[in-house]
């Protein structure tokens, strides 16, 4: 019987970037975070029918601000994430803490 090599996401990430705690890790953590951040605002606008410059006017922000946060290049403040989803989305934020 053959070995197999497939490997779950996270011995992919273990092997490659070592494991939970170490700088290198943390810092592929901290951008998934922010790649997840612009996805779901990007989902929830397109979701809703609303170009990237209808969202920003409702949140008093510009659409090239509105573009960046979605495609990763700016990271996004709590206080704007409240603004984009409370008064673009009429929406709730909730964050969450896990241990």
């Amino acid at each position: 019987m053959k070995k197999s090599n497939i490997k779950t996401l996270e011995q992919f990430k273990d092997q490659n970037y070592g494991k939970k705690g170490t700088a290198k890790r943390d810092s592929l953590e901290m951008g998934y975070d922010t790649f997840k951040i612009g996805a779901l605002i990007q989902e929830a606008r397109i979701e809703k029918g609303m170009t990237q410059e209808e969202l920003a006017i409702k949140c008093g922000t510009t659409k090239s601000y509105i573009s960046r946060i979605e495609n990763n290049i700016k990271e996004v403040r709590i206080s704007t994430l409240q603004k984009i989803v409370e008064l673009g989305f009429g929406g709730q934020l909730q964050l969450s803490i896990k241990f």
